[in-house]
């Protein structure tokens, strides 16, 4: 994050561990009837995979689509009457913001909330649709942090914060009695960690019922602020971010999730945009579950590490399923390409009749769906007699990929790849 982290979440000493359980036992009493106790699915493909049972915490069919609306009803529900009489204030890119904005609706106290420039249609709606003042500021949630705090300082409405407040931890580690209620036996928790808040609320709420399960938090390497962080002993910045993954695109741990997170998390690793995207394919194809980048951040280390690698039963939380569609069509390109199911490839054919019909023939005859094709036939690096073609294949994964090339490459086309 740009700027210091908001004081709202330092305390003047640490929470012990009994206070910590009784904060998240509270707060999973304030959220009956208003948060969903999500399913957990078993997966037996996934179980394939990592040589032991899997299964998938569906955050993703939470009411306003992701785990946000815990913490956020139980920080605005913690509240006393004259300060919800102010309203509320908060940034975020999307499912806070509608975390926030359902919690306060439900609550009868009005929100106002910054999204940065560029953030999710769909997300802005919904948001908007839960009774929000949705306003932009900036092109990062960090720079719509400010705008925020700015806002709360300027009216009175009460900021709150995305991850760094005890009482949002506390709301998002109802998610770890959940899971200790479904799965009493589970062995490591895979989950997906931005500011820190859900990883820090389901480590504590393991720790404090005695669980021996190790929490992992997952970050997308591309906006992975914990590990130099925990190396550092303090929050420490990132200079830059590119991630897909823009629900855990966050530039710097809070001081309260962070405290939690280095106590009590086993471990935190990275995954690539390319796992992303192929894990959220997967979960589509295989599980029928349709989640955000950021949402398949746990079941992406879990494919990345392979078998043994994670103590089972392995739990993976699905933390969101907010995704724009466009990002969607985006996104399962770029995971069809990730697991072989694209080829791209320039190759030059003689000049003549018949030249791209031959080719297009060794492609038919190995199964290859052909996508798009691009005849070039004029530039000065061709020979007299012969044109350029590009085409996109369609395959049926990496195996097959290598079949198509093999075929092609017998028949003595020079295969240039894309």
């Amino acid at each position: 994050m740009t700027g210091s982290t908001s004081s709202e979440g330092s305390r003047s000493k640490p929470l012990d561990l009994a206070q910590l359980l009784a904060d998240i036992e509270g707060a999973a009493k304030q959220l009956q009837g208003v948060a969903r106790v999500t399913p957990m699915v078993s997966s037996g493909w996934l179980s394939d995979r990592v040589g032991g049972p899997m299964y998938l915490k569906c955050e993703n069919l939470q009411r306003s689509g992701s785990f946000k609306i815990r913490g956020a009803y139980v920080r605005i529900a913690r509240l006393s009457a004259a300060e919800r009489a102010r309203g509320v204030v908060a940034a975020s890119a999307g499912n806070h913001a509608q975390g926030v904005a359902l919690a306060a609706s439900l609550l009868g106290t009005r929100s106002t909330v910054f999204m940065p420039i560029g953030a999710p249609i769909p997300k802005e709606e919904a948001t908007r649709s839960y009774g929000a003042d949705v306003r932009f500021a900036g092109h990062t949630v960090d720079e719509a942090l400010i705008a925020a705090k700015e806002y709360a300082e300027r009216t009175g409405a009460v900021f709150i914060h995305p991850f760094d407040h005890p009482d949002v931890v506390a709301g998002q580690g109802t998610l770890g009695l959940e899971i200790l209620d479904q799965c009493p036996d589970v062995g490591t928790v895979l989950v997906a960690v931005g500011g820190g808040g859900l990883a820090a609320g389901i480590a504590a709420a393991f720790a404090g019922r005695g669980s021996r399960a190790r929490v992992v938090g997952v970050q997308a390497a591309g906006a992975a602020a914990y590990p130099a962080s925990l190396a550092a002993g303090h929050p420490v910045a990132l200079e830059r971010m590119a991630t897909m993954a823009d629900g855990i695109a966050v530039g710097r741990p809070g001081a309260t999730p962070f405290e939690l997170v280095q106590e009590y998390v086993a471990d935190v690793v990275t995954v690539s945009e390319e796992s992303l995207s192929r894990s959220l394919l997967l979960l589509l194809e295989r599980a029928k579950l349709l989640v955000e980048p950021a949402g398949a951040a746990g079941v992406a280390a879990a494919l990345d590490a392979g078998r043994e690698a994670f103590e089972p039963p392995i739990v993976a939380v699905l933390s969101g399923g907010n995704i724009d569609p466009l990002l969607l069509m985006r996104v399962l390109r770029h995971g069809m390409a990730a697991a072989g199911r694209y080829l791209s490839f320039r190759v030059r054919v003689p000049d003549q009749p018949g030249g791209l019909a031959a080719l297009l023939g060794e492609l038919a005859s190995a199964d290859a769906n052909v996508l798009d094709v691009v005849h070039e036939r004029t530039s000065s690096h061709l020979h007299v007699g012969e044109v350029e073609v590009s085409l996109q294949v369609e395959t049926r994964g990496k195996q097959h990929r290598e079949e198509i090339l093999a075929r092609l490459r017998k028949a003595e086309y020079p295969i240039v790849l894309s």
